[in-house]
């Protein structure tokens, strides 16, 4: 797992702009990146088992976990987006756990969207684009991190109201 790696290379010189920030940010683009295709070719190929639909969400969770705290250890991301995003994260995966006697909740199409959009805002807010580009690509980062807020909570919502519509439905045809 590259999770500690990365965040003691994000954390390692208090967040500034060097080699070491810079390796922190391609570290992470590769691993969400290299996520992707892992599960991509895991459908194409139909090698996708119930211990991966577990397994890698948690992977996914730790990463980008990191990464938002990090971020926020770093002052370059309120701690209230990391801990609203990381209850969501941290409750959803608490309750696929919680029914995982019953039946394996995948992965829905708005939380792979959601994970994209997490994707994406994080790796631009770990690249120190603002000193590279100018103080306006911190509205760059701003519009993405708000995007991939609001698609966390409203996928959160929609997958707690799925669950209950679905419980109801299974207490029904009992």
């Amino acid at each position: 797992m590259v999770a500690p790696v990365f965040i003691w290379m994000l954390l390692a010189d208090g967040g500034s702009d060097t080699g070491l920030r810079y390796a922190a940010a391609a570290l992470f683009i590769v691993a969400i990146a290299t996520d992707g295709i892992d599960g991509y070719l895991a459908r194409k190929w139909n090698q996708v088992t119930d211990l991966g639909k577990i397994l890698d969400p948690i992977a996914d969770k730790v990463l980008t976990g990191g990464a938002l705290v990090g971020l926020s250890i770093l002052d370059e991301l309120p701690w209230w987006v990391t801990g609203i995003i990381l209850l969501r994260e941290v409750g959803i995966t608490v309750y696929r756990f919680a029914v995982l006697s019953d039946r394996v909740i995948p992965a829905s199409r708005g939380g792979k969207l959601k994970t994209l959009a997490q994707s994406i805002a994080i790796s631009l807010a770990l690249v120190p684009f603002p000193a590279l580009l100018g103080d306006w690509f911190d509205w760059v980062n701003t519009v993405t991190m708000a995007i991939a807020f609001v698609l966390t909570v409203w996928t959160g919502i929609d997958y707690l109201l799925e669950a209950r519509r679905l419980g109801r439905a299974a207490k029904t045809s009992a």
